[in-house]
C-alpha cells in the first residue's frame, strides 16, 4: 500500500499493548515529538523543522494530536455539548493514538520516514493525571505506543504562556481551560490552576522518560538551531531513512 510518497510493504500491525520500544530498534525511520503546554510555542519550532527536513530532502511527515478521523467527529461532539468526562477523555484520546499508530505512524517508521508529532503520549500522561485519572493505568493504555527518537519538552513560564495566548485570542476555550474540573468559575484562573498541575506531571515526566528539555522562552531562532542539531546528529547516524535526490 501507499501512504503519500511511500510505500508500505506488507500488513499493517496492528497496535497492541507491548513494552515500548525505541524507533530505531527495528525500524529505519526516527520519530521525534515536541511536548508542552499550550503558548509554550512548540508547534512553532515543529513547524520549522518540518520545512528544514523537506529542505534537506529527508521523506517528513507530520501527525497532530487527536486528528484521528475515527473519533474526531465525536470529539468535537461531545466538547461541544460538554459530555466528556476524564475517563471518556482519555479513551478517545487513546483511540485516536492507536488508530494514528497503526494506519500511519508505524507504516512510516518501517519505510524510512522521518515523523513529527505535535503531541505525543506524553500529553495524555500528563493531561488525564491533572484530571484525576490513575498515573499508572493512564501509562498502561499506551503501553503500545513507540518510543520516540527524541523528545522535546519546551518549557515556559505559565503566565508567559497565558500572555502569548490571550494576545491572539479573546479567552480560553471550555475543557482547554479544565472548566470541566470545577477549579475555578474564572476561565483564566481556572486555565492557569489546570494547566499548572500539567506542568507538575510534565516536569515528573523529564527523568522518568529522559524528555529533552528545550528553554521555550529563548529566541526562537536559537530554540530552532539546538533543535536541528540535536535531530541532525540522529539522523547522520541512521541507515535506510528515505532522502529525496
Amino acid at each position: 500500500m501507499r501512504l503519500g510518497p511511500f510505500e508500505v510493504l506488507g500488513p499493517i500491525p496492528r497496535a497492541v499493548s507491548r513494552p515500548q520500544k525505541r524507533a530505531h530498534n527495528g525500524f529505519p525511520g526516527r520519530l521525534f515529538v515536541v511536548e508542552g503546554i499550550d503558548g509554550s510555542g512548540k508547534s512553532t519550532q515543529l513547524s520549522l523543522l518540518y520545512k528544514w527536513l523537506e529542505s534537506k530532502g529527508y521523506g517528513v511527515v507530520f501527525s497532530q494530536w487527536n486528528s484521528s478521523p475515527l473519533v474526531k467527529d465525536t470529539t468535537k461532539l461531545g466538547k461541544k455539548k460538554k459530555l466528556l468526562t476524564p475517563a471518556t477523555f482519555s479513551l478517545i484520546h487513546a483511540t485516536d493514538f492507536a488508530d494514528r499508530t497503526e494506519r500511519s505512524i508505524l507504516p512510516l517508521l518501517k519505510a524510512g520516514a522521518v515523523v513529527l508529532c505535535d503531541r505525543y503520549t506524553y500529553t495524555a500522561f500528563a493531561r488525564d493525571v491533572a484530571r484525576g485519572m490513575d498515573r499508572q493505568w493512564v501509562r498502561e493504555l499506551y503501553g503500545f505506543a513507540v518510543q520516540p527518537t527524541v523528545a522535546f519538552y519546551f518549557r515556559v513560564r505559565l503566565e508567559t504562556a497565558i500572555g502569548r495566548l490571550l494576545d491572539g485570542r479573546d479567552g480560553f476555550k471550555f475543557y482547554e481551560a479544565g472548566m470541566d474540573l470545577d477549579l475555578s468559575d474564572d476561565p483564566e484562573e481556572s486555565f492557569r490552576l489546570f494547566q499548572g498541575r500539567i506542568i507538575e506531571e510534565y516536569e515528573k515526566m523529564i527523568p522518568e522518560f529522559g524528555l529533552t528539555v528545550i528553554d521555550a522562552t529563548l529566541p526562537i531562532e536559537t530554540q530552532q538551531t539546538r533543535i536541528r542539531q540535536i535531530v541532525e546528529s540522529h539522523l547522520v547516524k541512521a541507515a535506510g531513512l528515505r532522502i529525496w535526490p
